[in-house]
């Protein structure tokens, strides 16, 4: 039972991974706190749905973060660059109505009624762990937050193109004065983000259910990520998903009063001990 519930927490810490590495990336170069990253990632779910409907899994998981990246570049180009010189919470009310918006758009092309992906008929098995069997499908979840995390860090580290988004995470200003173009750069990332809430919405979809609300389930979970790993730190982002998975799958069986309060109880206690959380603001 313990190794089901661990390896439960793995799955969901992974998909948070996806899911608030896009999140990470925005803030960190935008300084855009995007409240419809969680709609986004409900959007990329549907769009991959109907994708699978059409053709097949592996292409929707291909498909769907790629229409959502254009998506994102049209997003940076439209709505966060035109809003880079206002108040924080003009930006903040900005992305709420987009996510109300995405909302209205999902219930209006595919209703209100849950809806289910299945599972690809090559992970559509189960596999022993430790004497227990797991769902195969649910080991390539683990798989993809584990490539995600390990992609973006050597991404970050090692190429040019990573070492402008450093730079400019940290100072836009000089590093435009150096000949990047901080404006292509920042429609990359958001770009890159909005693909990765995607892929983390194809990537739940054959496991949880579809469904207008799923945003919601997701985003505050995802915040509490950001805040307790670093505002704009992936490295803290991988931590404090892992973190809170695990938390979330063990609360909800040994806490299950108390369950729903647990995140919020570590991130204020992160708060408390680390103001910066885990990692500070890195990248």
């Amino acid at each position: 039972m313990l190794t089901i519930n661990l390896f439960n927490g793995l799955v969901y810490g992974a998909l948070l991974i996806v899911m608030c590495s896009g999140l990470a990336l925005i803030y960190g170069l935008r300084r855009v706190v995007n409240f419809a990253h969680g709609s986004l990632y409900m959007l990329g779910a549907y769009l991959g749905y109907s994708i699978a409907a059409h053709s097949n899994f592996w292409v929707a998981l291909v498909a769907a973060p790629a229409l959502m990246a254009v998506l994102g570049v049209l997003l940076d180009r439209y709505g966060f660059r035109l809003l880079q010189d206002r108040d924080p919470l003009s930006v903040v009310l900005v992305t709420f109505g987009l996510l109300l918006v995405i909302e209205d758009v999902v219930q209006t092309v595919w209703g209100k009624s849950n809806l289910s992906m299945a599972v690809p008929e090559l992970l559509n098995t189960s596999l022993d762990l430790l004497g227990t069997p797991v769902p195969a499908y649910r080991l390539a979840v683990i798989g993809a937050g584990l490539t995600v995390a390990l992609g973006l860090s050597l991404w970050l580290r090692f190429s040019k193109i990573g070492l402008f988004v450093r730079a400019a995470s940290t100072d836009p200003v000089t590093t435009a004065m150096q000949g990047v173009n901080t404006d292509v750069l920042s429609a990359g990332v958001v770009g890159l983000g909005t693909a990765l809430a995607g892929l983390a919405g194809v990537v739940a979809a054959p496991f949880l259910s579809l469904s207008p609300a799923m945003s919601s389930d997701v985003i505050i979970d995802s915040f509490v990520v950001v805040v307790v790993g670093g505002l704009g730190s992936l490295a803290g982002a991988f931590i404090a998903a892992m973190v809170l998975g695990m938390i979330q799958a063990l609360g909800a069986v040994y806490l299950p009063d108390v369950a729903v309060l647990l995140p919020f109880a570590v991130m204020v206690g992160v708060l408390i001990w680390k103001p910066a959380g885990f990692a500070g603001s890195r990248t």
